[in-house]
C-alpha cells in the first residue's frame, strides 16, 4: 500500500505510545470501580485522582474544578445548559455566541431558544475573528452566558479569549469556552484567560476516543444531565472510564511538554503549505494567517467542489477534509465559511489540512506538489470553471 499522509489532525489524532501505556493497566490489572469500597476499588479511585490532578495541573486549576466527560460535546452541552439554566432563575434569559462555534454549541443554543431563551450570534470578520468590543457592546443586563471558542475547528482562528473573559468577569456574566481543538496545541490557562467553564476533548490532543473533560469553576453552578449514581461529585452519573481517563491525562501531560516545540515546528510546516498552495490561482487562505492554530490550513479553490477534491486527493494517498469532521457527510457548504462572508460557490471548494507533529516536511512537499494537480484536472472538467476563464461569470477570488 502506499505511504499514506494524514492531515486531518483537527478531525482526530492517532493516540501517543505514552496515551496507550498509560491506559493498559486498566484493561486487565487495576480493573475495579473507583467507587468500590474495598481495596480494588480504591486503587482504581487513586487512579482517577491522579489523572484528575494531572489534567488540572495542564490547565492551571484545582482538581475539584475538572468533571469527566464522554467527549466535547458533552462537556459544551452540560457547561452551557448549567449557565443558561441557572441564569434563568435570576431573570437572566440573553446568551451570546457566534456564528461559526461548532454544532454542539450551535445546536445547544438552538434548543434553548425553543425553550425561552434569546441568542445573540455575533457576527464573525473575514479574518475570522470575534472582536473584543463586540462581545461588550453585546452584553445585557439580562446576560447569563457568553459562549466563544477558543479556536474555531474549521479554519483555526485563535480568539482574543482572556480579554473577552475580562470583560465577562466585569460585567458579572459566566464565560464558556469550546477549546476542544485548543487545549494540548496553543497554551491555555483557565485562570489567565478568565475562563469560567471550558470544554475539551482527549483525542484531539492524542489520547483516546469517547472520553474528555469540562472545567468549571469553583463556586459555579453546575447541574446534573445524567442522573444515576453519585461519580463526578454527583455532576455526571455513570461508572468513569478509567482507562480513558488515564490515557486522555497522559496524552495532555506529553502535549503540555511539548507545546513550545511542536508548536514551532507545526507553524514552519504550515507556512511553508500556506506559501506552496497559495501559488494556485484564484485560490485563497481562509481566516488569518497569524491568530491560528500552528497546524491548520484551510484553503479555498475558485471553480471546483471540495468533496470532488477530497476524494481525488485520498486517491493519491492524502487524508484531508472539506469541512468540519461532524459534518463532513452533508453537501452544503460550510457553516463556518459562510460566516466569514464567502459566497457559497466559493465556500463549496474548500480544504482543510490539519497537521501534527508526525508530519514532514516531505509530506508538505507531497501535498504542495499534489494538489495543483488535482486543481487544475478538476477546473479542466467544470463547466463552471469554463463560465469563469471565458468571462461569462466573474471570479469572486
Amino acid at each position: 500500500m502506499a505511504k499514506i499522509i494524514y492531515a486531518d489532525n483537527a478531525a482526530t489524532t492517532a493516540m501517543s505510545d505514552r496515551a496507550i501505556a498509560a491506559m493498559t493497566p486498566y484493561f486487565k490489572e487495576v480493573y475495579g470501580n473507583p467507587s468500590s469500597l474495598h481495596t480494588v476499588g480504591q486503587v482504581a479511585k487513586e487512579a482517577l485522582d491522579a489523572a484528575r490532578e494531572q489534567m488540572a495541573k495542564c490547565l492551571n486549576c484545582e482538581p475539584r474544578e475538572i468533571y469527566f466527560t464522554s467527549g466535547g460535546s458533552e462537556a459544551d452541552n452540560q457547561c452551557i445548559r448549567s449557565a443558561a439554566l441557572q441564569g434563568a432563575k435570576k431573570g437572566k434569559k440573553h446568551i451570546i455566541s457566534t456564528a461559526f462555534e461548532h454544532h454542539a454549541v450551535l445546536h445547544t443554543l438552538k434548543k434553548l431558544e425553543t425553550e425561552g431563551f434569546e441568542v445573540t450570534y455575533l457576527d464573525v470578520h473575514a479574518d475570522g475573528l470575534v472582536t473584543v468590543e463586540e462581545v461588550k457592546a453585546a452584553i445585557r443586563p439580562d446576560t447569563a452566558l457568553v459562549t466563544v471558542m477558543y479556536a474555531n475547528n474549521e479554519v483555526g482562528t485563535i480568539q482574543p479569549i482572556a480579554e473577552i473573559g475580562a470583560v465577562c468577569r466585569e460585567a458579572k456574566v459566566v464565560f464558556h469556552t469550546d477549546a476542544v481543538q485548543a487545549v494540548g496545541h496553543i497554551p491555555v490557562d483557565v485562570k489567565a484567560d478568565n475562563i469560567d467553564m471550558l470544554s475539551l476533548s482527549a483525542h484531539k490532543f492524542h489520547g483516546p476516543k469517547g472520553v474528555g473533560a469540562l472545567y468549571c469553576k469553583k463556586g459555579l453552578p453546575l447541574l446534573t444531565f445524567i442522573e444515576g449514581g453519585a461519580q463526578e461529585r454527583g455532576k455526571r452519573a455513570g461508572t468513569e472510564n478509567l482507562a480513558g481517563v488515564a490515557g486522555m491525562a497522559a496524552a495532555l501531560a506529553e502535549a503540555c511538554e511539548n507545546l513550545r516545540k511542536n508548536g514551532e515546528y507545526l507553524t514552519r510546516l504550515r507556512e511553508k503549505l500556506i506559501d506552496g498552495l497559495l501559488k494556485i490561482p484564484h485560490s485563497k487562505l481562509n481566516g488569518d494567517r497569524k491568530a491560528r492554530l500552528p497546524g491548520n490550513v484551510n484553503m479555498c479553490f475558485e471553480g471546483i467542489e471540495g468533496e470532488s477534491l477530497l476524494l481525488l486527493l485520498d486517491a493519491k494517498g492524502i487524508c484531508a477534509s472539506s469541512g468540519s469532521a461532524c459534518t463532513s457527510g452533508s453537501l452544503d457548504p460550510s457553516h463556518v465559511l459562510l460566516a466569514l462572508g464567502l459566497p457559497h460557490e466559493v465556500a463549496h471548494g474548500s480544504l482543510r489540512l490539519s497537521l501534527s507533529e508526525a508530519n514532514t516536511e516531505e509530506d508538505i512537499d507531497y501535498i504542495i506538489a499534489e494538489v495543483p494537480k488535482v486543481v487544475e484536472y478538476l477546473r479542466s472538467i467544470s463547466p463552471v470553471w469554463e463560465d469563469l476563464e471565458k468571462g461569462i461569470r466573474r471570479h469572486l477570488i
